[in-house]
């Protein structure tokens, strides 16, 4: 094949130097059957952007926002599907000096060299840090909201001299210190199952509650507002499909690989059901009233504080988790792959410091999404796919490569210059 000579090429860099070699994410030996699969497709995708779903539906309509969402989880999909098909083309050249591919990060140097390395790197760092920022926004803003008036969500009052997104993010800030400083994900499994049971939980009761407040309120809703929002509305869409990086160690640690396909397929399916129904309801349940953090819709009643308090315990010990691929990445380029605490405590400085900047959280996983999240989800694994397959490929799956890779352009492009100049609107 006329592959395998540029192959050996770009990967055989992959053994002699160490910093290359590093697996973005650890590997566990122990395989999956496929319930625990799916488990596992679930827990890497569900995050925080959920909870900004009502209120993107309140802003694009809530059938628009239903078929976003859909569209996205197809489209999320696929890209995973071409991440795993070409790590498996890869890998059936290992006689042609191939090293095991275990996350995205080695695939990108195999297909690209060092360049690839670095541009999934890259992306990667933004997005998990991106989501990170996410985190805080929200556990700052929810805190503010349960504990304080409403006025201080709004940051209009002080509390021992600081803005009240300000004062919990600090608040926060040694405890972070502390999490971020475990160096390895086994002894945060446990946070991470943890995290996970008041998750699910959490979200069950919104839900619960966002239909007994719609039968008895009936709020106006829109199914359209137009097409001036698309770009908002893809971008929070795709933010909150998050876990394109996880999905090839996912499948490598999957006992029947043959049908982890069929599993990713009907995770992404169910999760999609999930994300619609949560945002339709949210935004069936308080209409044009819906705001940026759903939670905070509700009242000062005890279910509700409880339920946004599990919601703040869950991102408080994900955070950590979701850090991990960044420190791995960053010791890799900095300390030569060895634990750096410094290191870590800087990294989490700067998150903490961007989330206090950043003024909206639904605003911000817009952003997010239509940036990074594009690149990752979209643009790279359909370039690398072509990359891998171009002389094999007939040209309906070379169009259909390309096409992902410019739509995944224009909509980061797009997407990005629609929400920054909603930003800046909003502060003028």
């Amino acid at each position: 094949m006329g592959f395998e000579k540029e192959a050996s090429s770009s990967s055989h860099g992959l053994e002699p130097i160490p910093t290359e070699e590093t697996p973005l994410v650890p590997k566990s030996q122990p395989l999956s059957s496929q319930p625990k699969t799916f488990a596992n497709v679930f827990i890497a995708i569900v995050g925080a952007g959920v909870l900004g779903l009502p209120y993107t539906f309140k802003r694009t309509g809530w059938l628009f926002g239903v078929l976003m969402i859909f569209a996205v989880a197809a489209l999320t999909y696929h890209s995973m599907m071409l991440l795993v098909y070409t790590r498996r083309k890869l890998e059936s050249f290992r006689g042609f000096g191939f090293t095991k591919i275990a996350s995205f990060g080695d695939l990108g140097f195999t297909v690209c060299g060092p360049i690839g390395r670095f541009t999934v790197d890259a992306v990667i760092v933004l997005t998990q840090a991106g989501f990170c920022v996410g985190y805080l926004i929200f556990i700052a803003n929810t805190l503010a909201f349960v504990f304080n008036s409403n006025t201080c969500t709004n940051l209009t009052q002080q509390i021992l001299g600081f803005k009240p997104k300000t004062f919990y993010i600090w608040g926060c800030f040694p405890f972070q210190l502390g999490l971020n400083s475990i160096p390895t994900l086994t002894h945060l499994a446990p946070l991470s199952i943890f995290a996970d049971v008041v998750d699910i939980g959490a979200m069950g009761v919104v839900m619960i509650e966002d239909v007994l407040i719609f039968m008895k309120q009936m709020p106006v809703v829109e199914a359209f507002r137009g097409l001036s929002v698309f770009f908002y509305g893809v971008g929070v869409s795709i933010y909150s499909f998050e876990g394109v990086g996880m999905v090839l160690p996912l499948e490598s640690e999957t006992k029947d690989k043959e049908k982890f396909g069929k599993v990713l397929g009907l995770s992404m399916a169910s999760i999609a059901l999930m994300y619609g129904g949560f945002g339709v309801l949210g935004y069936f349940a308080f209409g044009e009233e819906t705001k940026d953090i759903i939670t905070t819709n509700f009242g000062q009643g005890l279910v509700s504080k409880l339920v946004q308090l599990g919601l703040c315990v869950n991102l408080f010990f994900t955070f950590p988790l979701m850090m991990n691929p960044v420190y791995e990445v960053v010791e890799r380029r900095v300390s030569d792959g060895m634990y750096c605490l410094w290191l870590r405590w800087v990294v989490v400085l700067g998150v903490s410091l961007v989330a206090m900047l950043v003024p909206n959280f639904t605003d911000f996983l817009s952003l997010v999404g239509s940036s990074v999240c594009c690149a990752l989800g979209f643009v790279l694994p359909a370039l690398f796919h072509l990359l891998v397959f171009k002389e094999e490929m007939g040209w309906r799956g070379i169009v259909s490569d390309v096409i992902l890779v410019v739509l995944g352009v224009l909509l980061g492009v797009s997407g990005t210059w629609y929400t920054l100049s909603e930003i800046f609107a909003e502060q003028v």
